[in-house]
């Protein structure tokens, strides 16, 4: 089983808003003697900042939005809210002898200090997060989660991705890897049907219980 981080697991700015990270990611690039356009100083998903930053192709400018954004993700782990059966579904997981793995855009320094204030590290290997200052491969790049997917040893379609977005379906599919979407908002639940996501839940709470 393959968990995406930010959704299934915890909400990891629910302390440290996204907004408020994009806004300073913004103030990084100013402080580089950037001009921010309007739409970019706008942005309320850091991770977009970052995508953005990367695809223009300064690797500096990449480089310095990294740490910045690594950085503000170790702090905002302190305060992430841990999603409702989220922990229930790695313990349940494991105790039904399914190997999980954490495949994020998220750093993986973030998700193991995550992991280990809530004494989950030793349910989960392994933590595959967002290749330093390399947007590109984040998800939907298969590439993060085929990384997982033979780490565990397991051929892909014996490999499930749990995701709440629909780069998490498009990633897992381009791995030939199977694919739950967690609707954690109403509205995603059609798109992850429309993007064929083999099932669909709307609280993790429904793969605790199957998990069980």
């Amino acid at each position: 089983m393959l968990l995406d981080f930010d959704g299934p697991v915890c909400s990891i700015f629910a302390g440290y808003p996204a907004p408020h990270v994009a806004a300073e990611l913004v103030d990084v690039l100013r402080g580089c003697g950037v001009d921010v356009p309007p739409d970019l100083a706008s942005e309320p998903d850091p991770l977009e900042v970052l995508r953005r930053i990367g695809a223009a192709g300064d690797r500096g400018l990449t480089r310095a939005v990294e740490k910045a954004l690594c950085a503000a993700e170790r702090l905002a782990a302190e305060s992430a809210e841990p999603t409702p059966y989220g922990r229930e579904v790695i313990v349940a997981a494991r105790q039904a002898g399914l190997p999980v793995a954490v495949v994020s855009n998220n750093s993986a320094s973030a998700i193991t200090s995550y992991l280990t204030a809530h004494r989950l590290a030793g349910y989960v290997s392994p933590v595959v997060g967002r290749a330093y200052a390399e947007p590109a491969r984040m998800k939907p790049n298969p590439e993060p989660v085929m990384k997982a997917v033979r780490a565990l040893g397991k051929a892909p379609n014996r490999c499930v991705l749990v995701g709440d977005s629909l780069s998490d379906i498009e990633g897992a599919h381009a791995a030939g890897v199977l694919a739950i979407g967690y609707a954690n908002r109403p509205t995603k639940a059609d798109a992850f049907r429309s993007a064929g996501a083999e099932a669909v839940i709307v609280s993790m709470s429904e793969l605790a219980n199957a998990l069980l």
